[in-house]
């Protein structure tokens, strides 16, 4: 612990509010809330921790909080400073899920689809459907019941679905708006729960078809009400009094939680939301925040009444969501959120070991690197490649690995501009430049570790951009290949030495993804450009010669050779206009 946290932990307040922990670069890894901050942000300094929480702690740099005059302040100004700064370690809020819903459009000829987003275009929506196969069937269904438009044909241009009679938008005669609304109005009552009243309806003409002898007519209603059952009567009725309820329960053990949640429709449970995320807080205090992050940043509709554990703080809740908050004791309501907890807490225990199988790939991966190195943990990790055929549209690529994981929206692709040919070190110095001269100048945050794909003489030449020309003291190392083209050395120091690295160790697997995803990434971006100047030509750059008549005259005449030995009337004859014509001859007979 540092003198300048000391000095910070020695006058917090005893007070509500929230805190935001930093590390080395200012960036904001972690923000909580407490209702004694006092207290809360030294326990991260004092005592045992588990290793995730030594690992943040690790981390820590400064730390800065604000205090608000209620706990609930605290909880409202925690989730807005998450959203703002998106902090690592705040997983639990970085999970946006959307869950699908069944709409119908509000249009003339109004359709059934499936959308992630709800808007106000006063359609009517029906979910949500954590399971998107559910949604589908249930589409699947439905338009198999009802002829809503489904196609964009004008009227009398028949589609597919007209002739199966599931589509009336084409026919020769458009219904009319009141067929619509009872159609919509029927579908409504289906999503409603009342599917019972479409099954006998079904069942009625079952029947009917049956006594007039149709039986292949008969048999397609017997098959829709089985489709019915199946989608919908698999559903475990869970209450009498069909109140649409949420319904919580959590589990929590080395530092991780599971939150279950069951999405009780109509007195049905249609789904259920499982969530596993690490927290650094007291288990209540996460619990609280997961609420509230639930309904109010992942916009999940809210019901008439949500069903809590015992310990929650439904006062709390109530003022956040301004909803019924209930923490049963007994009876049916209380059996569902224990049903809810049991739930969690065995899906939290089938996590730990795919969560300790990935730390170990990750984030303890990169921990052990660190070690080998000498250096301080690579929480980010920067790595380059160059690629080129023969000094042809030479390129360089850069992917970005943050606890050992690739982050994708900060890999960059170079085009290099000022190296002729296939100088693999000018290269390398070029795009180290233009990289880390950007970053200085944004005073973005600098990688913990730089890795180069290549041997010794790429190392020094990246070494003396960093070091003699931007004045940069970051860690670097080189991966060299072996005859069939896999990691074979890790090269480290000044000069460059081999280090020892087991080949079987999960460090060893991670350097050889990073070498493996840089290859690929340059690879890919090379092969683009040069799919791109395949197609160049010298009509390139002509005034007045666009990709229309490019096309023109390469189908005419099949070879640029061709058009140059052509002439200017030859040009003309296919509608191209005489000063286009004699630029066209005069550049291609100067070449």
């Amino acid at each position: 612990m540092t003198d300048h946290i000391k000095e910070k932990l020695a006058v917090l307040p005893a007070q509500p509010g929230c805190y935001l922990m930093k590390d080395k670069n200012g960036t904001v890894i972690y923000v909580g809330k407490s209702k004694l901050l006092r207290n809360r942000v030294r326990s991260y300094f004092m005592g045992a921790h588990d290793k995730k929480t030594q690992r943040l702690v690790r981390e820590i740099v400064d730390f800065e909080y604000i205090v608000t005059s209620s706990e609930i302040e605290a909880l409202i100004l925690e989730m807005n400073l998450i959203k703002e700064y998106d902090p690592k370690y705040n997983v639990l809020l970085k999970d946006d899920k959307s869950y699908p819903y069944l709409k119908i459009t509000n249009e003339r000829h109004p359709r059934l689809i499936i959308t992630r987003k709800v808007k106000k275009d006063k359609g009517k929506y029906f979910g949500p459907y954590p399971n998107v196969l559910a949604a589908r069937e249930t589409k699947k269904l439905l338009d198999r019941l009802y002829p809503l438009r489904k196609c964009n044909n004008p009227k009398g241009r028949y589609c597919l679905y007209y002739h199966m009679n599931q589509c009336l938008a084409c026919s020769d005669t458009p219904p009319h708006k009141e067929v619509y609304q009872k159609i919509t109005q029927e579908i409504s009552t289906f999503l409603n729960g009342g599917h019972q009243s479409i099954k006998k309806n079904l069942q009625e003409k079952m029947l009917k078809a049956s006594e007039e002898l149709n039986f292949e007519r008969a048999k397609e209603y017997r098959d829709l009400i089985h489709h019915i059952e199946a989608v919908m009567e698999q559903q475990k009725v869970t209450l009498n009094d069909r109140t649409d309820r949420d319904i919580f329960g959590y589990s929590y053990d080395k530092g991780w939680m599971c939150v279950q949640v069951f999405f009780v429709r109509q007195g049905k449970l249609i789904e259920r939301d499982v969530s596993v995320f690490p927290f650094f807080d007291e288990a209540i205090e996460a619990f609280h925040s997961f609420i509230g992050s639930f309904y109010l940043h992942h916009h999940h509709p809210k019901p008439k009444q949500i069903l809590v554990p015992i310990e929650t703080d439904t006062e709390l809740i109530n003022k956040l969501l301004e909803i019924d908050v209930h923490a049963p004791m007994r009876g049916r309501k209380k059996e569902l959120t224990n049903l809810a907890y049991k739930n969690a807490k065995i899906a939290l225990q089938e996590k730990f070991q795919l969560i300790e199988r990935d730390e170990e790939r990750t984030i303890k991966a990169v921990e052990k690197l660190g070690e080998v190195l000498h250096i301080e943990t690579p929480y980010r990790i920067e790595a380059f490649d160059n690629s080129n055929i023969q000094g042809t549209d030479p390129v360089s690529a850069m992917v970005v690995f943050i606890d050992g994981k690739p982050a994708k929206k900060e890999y960059r692709k170079y085009k290099i501009r000022d190296v002729k040919g296939p100088d693999d070190y000018d290269t390398m110095r070029e795009v180290v430049r233009r990289r880390y001269t950007r970053l200085l100048k944004e005073k973005a945050p600098l990688p913990d570790l730089i890795v180069v794909d290549g041997g010794k003489g790429q190392m020094s030449a990246a070494l003396d951009v960093l070091e003699n020309e931007l004045g940069l003291s970051i860690p670097l190392c080189g991966l060299a290949k072996d005859d069939k083209h896999r990691t074979s050395e890790l090269l480290y120091g000044d000069p460059p030495t081999q280090v020892e690295v087991d080949r079987r160790s999960q460090e060893f697997y991670l350097i050889q993804r990073i070498q493996d995803e840089v290859h690929r990434f340059a690879i890919t971006f090379h092969r683009q450009l040069r799919g791109k100047s395949a197609f160049h030509s010298k009509l390139d750059g002509i005034e007045g010669v666009g990709p229309q008549r490019k096309k023109l005259l390469l189908t005419h005449f099949k070879s640029i050779n061709e058009i140059a030995k052509a002439e200017e009337k030859d040009l003309t004859k296919l509608g191209i206009p005489e000063p286009v014509a004699k630029s066209i001859l005069k550049k291609l007979q100067e070449t």
